[in-house]
């Protein structure tokens, strides 16, 4: 495992811009019902290793079946960067999508393929 280090992000217009400590050794890849048709590839963090930066005017929310992630994206790009939600421990966590991470080399991520369809 990589060493946990600062990474910097945001959505594609730039309002919305944040910061995450995080480790980023492998990205999970799901086939449920958004991840599949958005393309994410995600990294999970506690909710103390993200900070908004800019932009929380600039979110809107949605949100699906059980109604545990705030699936948040730009009001005005339409990019989702994170998504905020609650971990089946009950703990907060940020899903961080590595593809909106500035200067993350993807090719350097393991990808994990995740049957969330069957979750």
């Amino acid at each position: 495992m990589t060493e946990s280090k600062e990474h910097h992000g945001g959505c594609h217009c730039g309002k919305v811009r944040y910061r995450v400590t995080m480790a980023l050794d492998t990205a999970m890849s799901c086939n449920c019902s958004i991840c599949s048709k958005k393309g994410h590839l995600l990294s999970f963090v506690p909710e103390t290793a993200f900070v908004l930066e800019s932009g929380e005017d600039a979110l809107t929310d949605y949100q699906f079946n059980k109604h545990v992630v705030h699936h948040t994206f730009c009001k005005t790009c339409g990019i989702q960067s994170f998504a905020r939600g609650t971990a089946p421990d009950g703990s907060k966590m940020v899903a961080i999508n590595v593809r909106c991470l500035d200067g993350v080399d993807l090719a350097k991520v393991k990808v994990a393929e995740v049957d969330g369809r069957s979750l």
